[in-house]
This record gives structure tokens, C-alpha cells and sequence, in this order.
């Protein structure tokens, strides 16, 4: 089970967060999820605006990375959750740093792209960005059109870190196959 680490990418209100959860006990491998990770960060310090919740994402991937660079220093497998972006999105280019753990420490990645029709995932993220579950540190603080949803998705659609890329297109959220998705990553575990 060495030398494997497992990414969960793609768009907004995807799906990504409960596919992590759910293929991380079928696996029973750790896993980080940005967002969690972020509320964890963020448990006793007021985030207040937009601003404020872009800067603690920016420390929360470096924290994720840590942790995961420390799991994988030591050959443990690992699952990572988030809207991980490309170079040219952010200031850091967060595909480029997960590669180059990947390289340096040897790993595998297999990639699960999150993507869908933006119009239905919108409004996901919308009703999403209305419950209290979401949590402080992960609301977007500001309204977000459309427009701007669909372009910040499409951003992220050249994400890569080499290896293997299963889309998953979560539309029609309640009909993706799971299960065979979670086998595929089993069979890429054990491989």
C-alpha cells in the first residue's frame, strides 16, 4: 500500500468532500479535506470577509501540504480533497507543488476529477453557502455570480499531477456509481 497517494479535485459543490470521507473508510487510509482542515485552522479566529478566507486558504493548503509530505515521507498512502488549482489561478501554484512531492518522495497519484454541468452545481454552492453546516471559515463572504462561479470551475479543469485521471461527472450526482469508483481506487491501493 506504499507509495500511493490519491487526489480529489475539480469543481465547487462537486461532491468531493463526501467522496473523500466515504473512499477514505472503504480504503481505510487517511485522508485530508481542505475545507476541515481549514475549519480546524480557523476553529477560534473570526473570519470575517472574502479577503480574510483567502488568506487562510492560502495558509491551509501549506498546512495540508505539511501534514501530507510528513505522512508520505514515510511511505504511509494518503487522500487529498479540495479544489486544488492549477498554475496562473493563485499566487501558488498548487499542482506544481503536489507534483513535485509526488517526484521527490517517488509517489503514484491517482487523480479523481470532480466536474459537472455549472449551471446545477451553481446552484449546489448556492444552497450550500446558505446552510450553517458550511461554516464560517469556508463561506465565500460575498455573493458569487455565475458567471464568476462557472469561470473559477473552469480554472481549475487543467489540474494535473501526472499519472492516472478518472472524471467523474456529478450532474446527476445521485446516479454516479460510487462503488465503482471506490473499487477503482482499491485496485490502484493494492496494485
Amino acid at each position: 500500500m506504499d507509495g500511493k497517494i490519491i487526489i480529489i479535485e475539480g469543481y465547487l459543490a462537486s461532491g468531493k468532500s463526501t467522496f473523500a470521507l466515504r473512499l477514505s473508510k472503504a480504503v481505510n487510509i487517511p485522508y485530508l479535506i481542505k475545507d476541515t482542515f481549514k475549519t480546524a485552522l480557523c476553529k477560534s479566529i473570526p473570519i470575517a470577509s472574502r479577503a480574510e478566507s483567502l488568506r487562510f486558504s492560502a495558509v491551509t493548503f501549506d498546512a495540508m501540504m505539511y501534514v501530507t509530505e510528513r505522512l508520505i515521507e514515510y511511505g504511509c498512502p494518503v487522500i487529498i480533497e479540495a479544489n486544488f488549482v492549477p498554475l496562473g489561478v493563485k499566487k501558488t501554484d498548487e499542482a506544481g507543488i503536489i507534483k513535485s512531492m509526488i517526484d521527490k518522495y517517488e509517489y503514484e497519484p491517482l487523480t479523481f476529477k470532480f466536474f459537472g454541468d455549472t449551471h446545477v452545481l451553481y446552484k449546489r454552492f448556492v444552497e450550500r453557502e446558505a446552510s450553517p453546516e458550511r461554516g464560517q471559515a469556508n463561506m465565500m463572504h460575498t455573493e458569487l455570480s455565475y458567471e464568476d462561479f462557472d469561470i473559477y470551475c473552469h480554472n481549475l479543469d487543467a489540474f494535473t499531477v501526472g499519472g492516472e485521471i478518472i472524471p467523474i461527472d456529478t450532474t446527476d450526482i445521485i446516479n454516479v456509481d460510487f462503488d465503482s469508483y471506490i473499487e477503482k481506487a482499491r485496485m490502484f491501493i493494492n496494485s
